[in-house]
């Protein structure tokens, strides 16, 4: 045992036997982990006593330098600041959730005619939210769905603007639509229907259906048979929706059961959202790297619930002690500002729940292992052919662009394993020439590229690449070479030689040609790498030259240079807009005159623009 485990290992052990949160740090002071646990001591000695539970554990210990404490007074008390740690420090080796961003929404407009719609952002606009949901395709089909229950417009149109710009589409003839465009119905009629969907969302679907019976029997008996018929066929179209979704409970169940598969390789976390007993929308968490702890996923499904609204029950398979479960029931309810109950199903009728979520949760870890194989093998035998010393996990593959001596771009693309990692592309506006010369700005890219890892320690450029990939022949690579050697770098750089149909035909360094024609997933490998950088490249080119074009137009109106040009573009978003903007929203600009504002509006009256 090294003096650094040494020394760390007695310092874990003049911990308290209490509860509290753990930040373990690097060699330059970064936070790489951070955990919680009931007995600090007991927890973090573990950590130093050489026996890690998993390899990604292992590589996490061997980069501790020091580590911080924090005392509690409970475990849900260290639970909750965990969680505010690990969103302020972000360490690279705590299993993450993806960002709230990510996550759409459905939402019910705060208008006189209210709409459904899908956004990302949920705002303090008077609106109502419903979700998060998986992704936008899943937001989709439910509001498809629940308009066509509810019988909403699924056109798009907004009312009451639009209100008698159109016939009636055929929708309204077979009741599948209110039409709000014929100007027949009321914004509170029209409330009706939206009220429907709106319950319909809240899970609350059998109890719609009730009050829509009530209201058609109160109809009938009022001779009013029209309104009557009206609300049998909303409840019929309730019905049908119910009949597509799968019934797993009583009408009455609203939950959410969790499932967990772990084994030394992978594990996955399982989510079912069961609303009025049906399974309204699934969502499978992946992590390779091992088995995680009880701890860690009880913080990881804490942060599930940062972002979507506990429901008054959850289960969860008996992987989560009851002290943990314990502990995530009073943090989730102090969050939520209701009781929620975190339930550990041993027994009884929700146990069959938790396990159809853990039968996803092993499924998933089936095709994940499969998958990980076959890019196991496919990288192996990358390098393999390349005679690599290791295995690359991070892939980087450049491209020069340009339209003729204009917008000279480079674009970067990244595969994390063989999966392109399109967060990570970057584009590189050359500036070290004002000509075409392919190589000249493949060096000045590869040069920016290094130093923003190693000089500006960019957090943009994170790390280095185990493998670089031109698109390019030898002089390519050689070029490169020469400035890796200028910065002290020594990483494998191979170029992409196309054949006389501008596919990839072999991989180049400076001396050889490495033919990968006859190995057919290798070859579409790298295919598909080319293609992808080709088309990065040319993107950002042509969106440089479009923006370019447009401010150039721009400045033919007197009183616009290139400044104002710019400013035009950015605050109003494109030439259209600017074309259509009125003389008010003009000068709301900085810098936008009266004069100049005329000048903009009288140059597109005339049909100046190119």
């Amino acid at each position: 045992m090294n003096d650094r485990i040494e020394y760390l290992r007695k310092k874990a052990l003049r911990l308290p036997l209490t509860p509290g949160v753990y930040i373990m740090k690097n060699s330059r002071g970064d936070v790489i982990y951070v955990g919680k646990s009931a007995s600090l001591k007991n927890r973090v000695s573990q950590y130093f006593s050489g026996s890690a539970k998993n390899a990604k554990t292992a590589r996490m210990v061997e980069n501790v330098y020091d580590f911080d404490y924090i005392l509690c007074d409970t475990e849900t008390e260290a639970l909750a600041l965990e969680n505010v740690k690990i969103k302020q420090f972000e360490p690279r080796y705590n299993i993450k959730l993806k960002d709230d961003k990510n996550y759409p929404y459905i939402k019910i407009t705060r208008e006189e005619f209210p709409r459904l719609i899908t956004v990302r952002k949920r705002e303090q606009d008077g609106g109502q939210y419903f979700g998060p949901y998986t992704s936008s395709a899943t937001c989709r089909g439910i509001i498809r769905s629940v308009s066509q229950a509810a019988t909403l417009p699924t056109c798009g149109k907004t009312f009451p603007k639009d209100i008698g710009r159109t016939r009636p589409c055929i929708y309204r003839q077979i009741g599948r639509c209110c039409a709000p465009c014929t100007g027949e119905l009321s914004a509170e009629q029209y409330g009706e229907y939206v009220r429907s969907a709106e319950n319909i969302l809240k899970g609350t679907g059998t109890d719609e259906i009730k009050r829509l019976t009530s209201l058609m029997e109160q109809a009938s008996d009022d001779l009013n048979f029209e309104l009557a018929a009206n609300y049998r066929d909303r409840i019929n179209a309730l019905k049908a929706l119910f009949d597509k979704q799968k019934v797993v409970s009583s009408p009455d169940t609203s939950l959410d059961a969790v499932g967990i598969y772990s084994d030394d390789a992978i594990t996955v976390i399982s989510f079912f959202f069961i609303r009025s007993g049906m399974i309204t929308d699934t969502e499978a968490h992946e992590f390779t790297g091992g088995h995680i702890g009880s701890e860690e996923l009880s913080s990881f499904i804490a942060s599930v619930y940062d972002v979507r609204e506990a429901p008054k029950e959850i289960l969860v398979s008996d992987e989560l002690p009851p002290s943990e479960a314990e502990a995530l029931s009073d943090h989730l309810s102090k969050l939520s500002g209701k009781k929620v109950e975190v339930r550990v199903t041993q027994r009884g009728k929700y146990r069959a729940l938790c396990a159809m979520a853990k039968e996803n949760a092993a499924y998933r870890a089936k095709l994940l292992r499969e998958s990980n194989d076959k890019e196991t093998q496919i990288l192996g035998r990358l390098a393999q052919v390349l005679r690599l010393e290791v295995v690359p996990d991070r892939i980087e593959s450049y491209d020069i662009s340009n339209f003729g001596n204009d917008n000279i771009t480079a674009g970067m693309i990244v595969l994390d394993g063989t999966k392109f990692k399109k967060s990570d592309y970057r584009v590189f506006n050359i500036k070290s020439t004002e000509y075409e010369d392919d190589y000249a700005s493949m060096r000045e890219t590869i040069r920016r590229r290094i130093r923003n890892t190693t000089v500006k320690k960019s957090p943009a450029f994170p790390m280095l690449p185990d493998l670089i990939l031109l698109d390019g022949g030898k002089t390519h690579v050689a070029a490169v070479r020469a400035v890796l050697e200028e910065e002290g770098v020594d990483l494998p750089v191979f170029g992409m030689v196309k054949d006389d149909y501008h596919k990839t035909r072999a991989l180049c360094d400076d001396e050889r040609d490495v033919d990968i024609s006859h190995d057919r997933q290798l070859f579409m490998f790298i295919y598909r790498i080319q293609e992808e950088v080709h088309r990065f490249a040319i993107t950002r080119m042509s969106q440089a030259k479009r923006k370019t074009l447009k401010t150039s137009s721009l400045e033919k109106i007197p009183g616009i240079g290139p400044a104002k040009a710019k400013l035009l573009l950015s605050r109003l978003g494109s030439l259209r807009a600017v074309k259509e903007a009125t003389l008010e929203e003009l000068t709301a600009l900085p810098g936008i005159t009266d004069g100049i504002a005329k000048n903009i509006i009288e140059h597109f009256k005339e049909g100046k623009t190119e």
